[in-house]
């Protein structure tokens, strides 16, 4: 068996079954908590430019990069923080 390395991608490229439970507690999110779209995709287009991402997830603090980047009022756990 080949050992798979992480990559630097978003959940929906390397994990599929846990990129649907994210989008899943995204959508859950109440309007007043969640960013708008336009922040999110420009978010997470910072994150895919960032050496921390492994396989959708931020090595620097642990969470799902998706999860962050829908919330208001989060900020890059990066020290300087790469988007807030």
């Amino acid at each position: 068996m080949t050992e798979r390395k992480p990559c630097r991608c978003l959940l929906a490229d390397s994990l599929p079954d846990l990129a649907r439970t994210v989008a899943e507690y995204i959508a859950a999110l109440p309007e007043d908590i969640l960013a708008p779209a336009q922040e999110r995709a420009a978010r997470l287009a910072v994150c895919l430019q960032c050496p921390w991402l492994r396989d959708g997830t931020c090595a620097r603090c642990g969470c799902y990069a998706e999860a962050r980047a829908a919330k208001k009022g989060q900020r890059c756990p990066d020290i300087p923080p790469r988007w807030r």
